[in-house]
């Protein structure tokens, strides 16, 4: 199907419910078990939600708020509040009430879509008790909540198809917070029809049969570009993951064409292949030109990519060394880089094409200016966000009259359009000497050591920095002392290749894994290295003057 400028998600949406209704949209997952949507089907349920939607009688454009972990349902929701002619609001599935409540009264949501949760119970608390609520089926159902099922049994198909202008408001994307208070970024039809409209070269091609694996919070703007947005242009299949348990199986039996993880999920992969063979072991096989071979397509297979031919990154930073080892194995991943401001789309790297070190070129459209004076790199494109809803001094603080958005992260431009970034502008932090260091550029050096899960480098106001670890499942299985070892080794590589003040002093072993239930990671996967530092920034001065270069907490 052409892509064009003109072209609303609904429109694209429509074309495959009326030339291929029996195919396969939706696939979710029930045990060994699959609930399978066509496109006809999915239409049914989307323009009889539509009905109920617009029996309510809510005012135009009213916000309508959803609550969900990654479902079939999640898909049809999003597309019948398109097709109600109102403004969806998506959240994380991992707020707290006093989070849901803050969003929900500060969007003025008018209706809330409860779907696939976890902690429902504890949640709950954070409606507003005026605030109509609509259960998914299937899932943790609320009696108080009207009811999926008796919706789609009691109201009429909406056989209208909804046009939307391009400049009205298509959804309310609330961030997911590394600092402070999410904010809602507005974004209207015309700005993803142009994104999808500049990227398209990059990311779909002409290609047909496209299968994709929705596990990343669809709320969150790169899964909705990259599995939601994609598979609607291109008429692909969503498949769907049900629980951590079964992740492994679901992408297994999705072998999907597309497949976007952040950079602490390759990560994953990699640590869990290494538990069954060791790098040594695994480097030998890979000379040996026929085992080589059976060898990546047996990884390839385990993983459940052994058919994907667009392999994404992006949401944080993705170590070169990281990339190169899948590399090795068949597995090409293309780092993306953008933010919510600008749909998530300021460049990606090409099939063929690839500069290490860059998180690829910027797309068609898209332009990037470095700031002379800070190095902060600056956006401006057709698909630039309206602005943060109710938030004018925080809009006019990150996108300038002219239309430039400050993305707050610092980097390097090439002549060919390759974008480096070097990191954050908030991120970055004085020493006790008065010089400046930017900790993700030292984070990168310890990639390709399999005993670290995660780290985060911090060090204001010491002469040099600390670098915080927490051990992978291989380190936590390794000797004590092979691990001081492993460590100092790692620091004598590493601190030559730095400038005098980022060496790092020492590696300090905490035992807590950060996650985002104890509230150190976001739902994408990023550190939050306000919280990290606000917690451990008591110790650094006793952990800096002790004797021992690696510490254990």
């Amino acid at each position: 199907m052409e892509v064009t400028r003109e072209k609303s998600i609904l429109e694209y949406f429509y074309h495959w419910e009326k030339h291929t209704p029996n195919e396969v949209f939706l696939k979710q997952p029930f045990g060994d078990d699959f609930l399978d949507f066509t496109w006809q089907k999915a239409g049914e349920q989307i323009r009889k939600l539509s009905n109920y939607i617009k029996s309510l009688g809510l005012a135009p454009k009213s916000n309508i708020a959803l609550i969900s972990k990654n479902c079939a349902e999640w898909i049809i929701t999003d597309l019948a509040i398109m097709h109600s002619g109102h403004v969806s609001v998506p959240m994380y599935p991992t707020l707290t009430a006093a989070q849901v409540n803050q969003i929900l009264v500060h969007s003025e949501a008018k209706l809330v879509f409860i779907g696939k949760l976890d902690d429902w119970q504890h949640m709950k608390a954070g409606i507003p008790s005026n605030l109509q609520c609509i259960s998914f089926p299937n899932y943790n159902a609320d009696d108080e909540h009207a009811q999926w099922d008796d919706i789609m049994a009691n109201y009429p198909i909406d056989t209208q198809d909804t046009l939307p202008n391009g400049n009205e408001l298509f959804t309310i994307i609330y961030t997911s917070g590394t600092t402070g208070n999410p904010k809602g970024v507005m974004v209207d039809f015309a700005a993803v029809s142009e994104c999808l409209y500049a990227t398209r070269n990059f990311v779909f091609a002409e290609r047909t049969g496209t299968r994709f694996f929705s596990y990343l919070p669809l709320c969150h703007i790169a899964e909705r570009n990259i599995v939601e947005s994609l598979a609607i242009v291109t008429g692909g299949v969503i498949f769907f993951a049900e629980n951590l348990d079964t992740f492994s199986k679901n992408l297994q039996n999705a072998n999907p064409t597309h497949f976007l993880a952040v950079p602490r999920i390759w990560t994953k992969f990699q640590l869990g292949i290494l538990s069954k063979l060791p790098q040594k072991k695994l480097n030998i096989l890979l000379r040996i030109p026929i085992v080589s071979s059976l060898i990546k397509k047996k990884i390839k297979k385990g993983l459940g990519l052994s058919e994907t031919w667009m392999c994404y990154t992006g949401a944080a930073p993705m170590p070169v060394s990281l990339i190169q080892w899948f590399g090795k194995l068949g597995i090409d991943i293309h780092e993306a880089y953008g933010m919510t401001e600008n749909l998530g789309a300021v460049c990606m790297m090409p099939l063929g094409k690839k500069v290490e070190g860059s998180v690829g070129k910027v797309y068609p459209g898209m332009e990037v200016n470095i700031d002379k004076d800070t190095g902060e790199i600056l956006t401006r494109s057709k698909w630039n966000m309206l602005g943060y809803y109710k938030e004018p001094q925080m809009t006019a603080e990150t996108l300038d009259k002219e239309g430039w958005i400050h993305t707050g992260d610092v980097g390097e431009l090439d002549n060919d359009g390759y974008l480096k970034i070097t990191g954050r502008v908030k991120e970055m932090y004085k020493t006790s000497k008065g010089e400046y260091v930017a900790p993700a550029q030292i984070e990168m050096g310890f990639a390709e050591n399999s005993n670290v899960e995660q780290i985060c480098v911090v060090g204001q106001n010491l002469p040099q920095p600390l670098a915080l670890v927490v051990l992978s499942d291989i380190g936590r299985k390794v000797s004590r002392a092979e691990l001081v070892e492993n460590f100092k080794e790692q620091l004598n590589t590493l601190n030559p290749t730095l400038k005098s003040y980022e060496k790092v002093k020492k590696i300090v072993v905490l035992k807590e894994l950060w996650t985002v239930e104890n509230n150190k990671m976001t739902p994408t996967m990023k550190i939050k290295r306000n919280v990290i530092e606000k917690e451990f920034e008591p110790s650094y001065e006793k952990w800096y003057e002790d004797s021992q270069v690696i510490i254990f907490e």
